[in-house]
C-alpha cells in the first residue's frame, strides 16, 4: 500500500492549512496551540479514549486512527466548503476564470 503524502497539494499552503486546523478545532472546543496545531490530534485522541502517543503507533487499529483524524479532517472540509459557498454567493455565483 502506498504511503500518503503529508504535504499540501499546493506548495506553500501548509501555513494556511495549519491556521485553518487551529481555527476549526478551537471552534470544536479543543485547546489548540497556535504554534503547533498538529498536536491537537493528541487532545482529540484523549477525549475519545484512544491511546495515541508521539512516535510509532503501530498497535493502533485503523478504526481508532479514523476516530482521531476523521473529526479533524471532517471539520476542516466542512469549513472549506462553507468558505467556498460564501465566496461564490458574494461573487453572484460566478466562478473565477481558469488560470
Amino acid at each position: 500500500m502506498a504511503r500518503r503524502s503529508r504535504r499540501a497539494a499546493v506548495p506553500g499552503a501548509e501555513s494556511s492549512l495549519n491556521q485553518l486546523k487551529a481555527q476549526v478545532m478551537r471552534e470544536q472546543g479543543y485547546a489548540v496551540n497556535p504554534e503547533r496545531p498538529d498536536l491537537v490530534k493528541y487532545e482529540v485522541a484523549r477525549s475519545r479514549g484512544i491511546p495515541l502517543q508521539p512516535g510509532y503507533n503501530g498497535q493502533l487499529r485503523a478504526e481508532d486512527a479514523g476516530k482521531v483524524g476523521g473529526p479533524i479532517g471532517g471539520a476542516m472540509v466542512r469549513e472549506l466548503i462553507r468558505m467556498a459557498q460564501q465566496q461564490l454567493a458574494e461573487q453572484g455565483g460566478q466562478l473565477p476564470p481558469p488560470r
